[in-house]
């Protein structure tokens, strides 16, 4: 489970994130402050793991939080100002949501702050300084989830069903072994979310999962009956890679 807080002034706010937050299975919802000081007093205790960050705050602004708090959590900041976005990245923030907040959009910087708290160097801190619920709130996810087709609809996708994975422009479509699920996301920002290995970008059009690859021929890769081409500027890695697994 993901740890999160929500820092805003107003209430309306805080209430919407953690509605959203109670619908996603991998975050737990911890609390909430109007006060950033309060916020990250929690961030120091290590309460948290991914802080909801508005900007325009009493005491501390959301960008002075970020310099105070340093990389003890992740941030994804939310706000209605478009025009700090850029300050925002360059604290290394996760996303940057623009009020009001549509679920579909904060599911998306939830799994990027999945992706990127599973890759954390966490696993390298000796086991005896890590409390038993910080090590399980540290696992990484075996599964996500992408838009189905009507609003409100999420699938459920487990990492070990996935094949490849197709992008065409702002869709990608997910191949399984007894279906394909399509949703509404760039190939690039899905390949964010993916853990590597398994996963490994070896086209512009396609991720493919390493595990069901079954043969490689020359500029071509086979996943069950289905030919994917390798790309020219995918081709070093991924041949260094295959490289890598033949020597076991």
């Amino acid at each position: 489970m993901i740890r999160c807080i929500c820092v805003d002034d107003e209430a309306y706010a805080s209430n919407l994130l953690k509605a959203y937050i109670g619908k996603i299975p991998f975050l737990e919802f911890v609390g909430s402050t109007t006060s950033p000081i309060e916020a990250l007093g929690w961030v120091s205790e290590g309460r948290c793991d991914l802080v909801f960050l508005d900007i325009q705050m009493p005491e501390l602004t959301g960008l002075q939080f970020l310099k105070l708090a340093g990389n003890k959590c992740k941030v994804i900041l939310t706000t209605a100002y478009p025009e700090y976005a850029l300050d925002g990245y360059a604290h290394d923030v996760v996303d940057y949501l623009l009020k009001p907040i549509a679920f579909d959009r904060f599911l998306k910087a939830v799994q990027k702050a999945q992706a990127q708290l599973q890759t954390a160097v966490a696993p390298a801190v000796p086991v005896a300084a890590v409390a038993p619920a910080t090590s399980a709130a540290a696992a990484p996810a075996d599964y996500m989830f992408v838009k189905g087709e009507s609003k409100n609809k999420f699938l459920r996708i487990d990492y070990a069903d996935v094949l490849y994975i197709e992008g065409l422009k702002n869709y990608v479509s997910l191949y399984l072994p007894q279906q394909r699920v399509v949703t509404y996301q760039t190939l690039r920002d899905l390949e964010e979310q993916l853990p590597q290995p398994p996963f490994y970008r070896v086209h512009k059009s396609y991720i493919i999962s390493i595990d069901k690859v079954r043969m490689v021929d020359g500029h071509t890769l086979y996943i069950q009956d289905r030919q994917i081409p390798i790309g020219e500027t995918y081709r070093e890695n991924f041949f260094k890679l295959i490289r890598e697994k033949e020597q076991g």
